[in-house]
């Protein structure tokens, strides 16, 4: 089978990549590698035998169709990830983000494989609605504290009726072409939106990645700005999970079909900035340095993943804690620390 990855060079396409290219499948990346690490990503995965590299971008539709051709998975992760970018550069955030996966879907179309689509979309498509649930205030997080929400925000939750920031737009956008190509195409398509992802090989910064930022900057002596009091939390998902998802998700495709899923560490895997950097300074054993800012834009104080229809439909769970995966990523960056100066 071939597998193409779009942004596969980055943190969750090169895992992907080299998952599909580990089991013998045929795989080719495609990236424009403009984001940080990149470069990094694509050399180790050149160490597979079965995963060629091609760099593009899926802004170019004449340059993404040929590689459709004989395409029987596509796994679409290229894309804008920050938010704070997306206020700076709207334009291309919607070029990359939604223009982008309507090349992918169109060119997918046009193939003769009837390819299956995986694409992974974000929580933002919620807006600001999540910060209009009821929250509790603890001693290191802020919780759901109303009734419907203990299991986190489910797919039917909200995603209109109020404000949105321009990467939540243009990914749902992303998303509701990927569906529609499903019922009127026939597209083998399927959508996660995606909570916080994190692992080995994850370029973290203050923009995106704020797992890995934290420990990169830990372990290198670099200060940390919190913006707000540290007590967001979120539901973090180990990249090994994400992995497993894939594999199985992409066995179901005639089940799930058309259908939207809610993907993250779930409210068993929940975790603070502040309760990640005690378990930053446990590992360490030493202090990391922070100061605290205002709070951006947009920035939701809780986010927990409903991940029941997921188990129901998929089959599929986490089973990583974050605690243990935090370990393994900070082990990573220790073995290579000389990669980040």
């Amino acid at each position: 089978m071939k597998v193409l990855v779009t942004g596969g060079a980055g943190f969750i396409g090169s895992h992907i990549a080299n998952h599909f290219g580990s089991k013998g499948y045929n795989v080719l990346v495609f990236d424009n590698l403009s984001r940080e690490g990149t470069n990094k990503n694509v050399d180790w995965l050149r160490q597979n035998k079965n995963i060629m590299f091609v760099k593009g971008d899926v802004r170019n539709f004449d340059t993404l169709k040929p590689h459709m051709k004989d395409t029987e998975l596509i796994i679409h992760t290229a894309a804008q990830v920050a938010v704070t970018t997306s206020f700076k550069t709207p334009r291309e955030d919607f070029e990359i983000n939604a223009m982008g996966t309507f090349n992918v879907l169109e060119a997918a179309r046009q193939a003769n494989t009837n390819p299956t689509i995986v694409y992974f979309s974000t929580n933002k498509v919620y807006g600001s609605n999540v910060n209009n649930i009821k929250l509790a205030e603890k001693k290191t997080r802020y919780e759901f504290d109303q009734k419907g929400f203990e299991f986190g925000i489910p797919e039917q939750f909200h995603t209109d009726t109020n404000n949105h920031t321009p990467y939540g737009i243009s990914k749902y956008m992303g998303e509701l072409y990927a569906r529609d190509y499903s019922y009127n195409f026939g597209l083998n398509t399927v959508c996660f939106r995606c909570s916080c992802m994190y692992g080995p090989r994850q370029f973290g910064n203050e923009d995106q990645g704020w797992v890995a930022h934290f420990i990169i900057s830990s372990i290198l002596n670099r200060p940390i700005t919190i913006y707000g009091d540290g007590k967001q939390a979120r539901d973090v998902l180990f990249v090994d999970d994400v992995t497993k998802l894939i594999e199985t998700a992409t066995k179901k495709i005639r089940r799930i079909k058309g259908e939207t899923f809610n993907i993250g560490g779930g409210p068993n895997n929940t975790i603070s900035l502040l309760e990640l950097i005690h378990i930053i300074e446990n590992n360490l054993s030493k202090k990391t340095k922070y100061t605290f800012s205002k709070w951006r834009p947009a920035d939701q104080k809780v986010y927990v993943s409903d991940i029941r229809k997921a188990e129901k439909m998929i089959g599929w769970k986490p089973l990583i804690d974050p605690v243990t995966g935090i370990n393994k990523l900070i082990d990573w960056v220790k073995e290579n620390k000389s990669i980040f100066n």
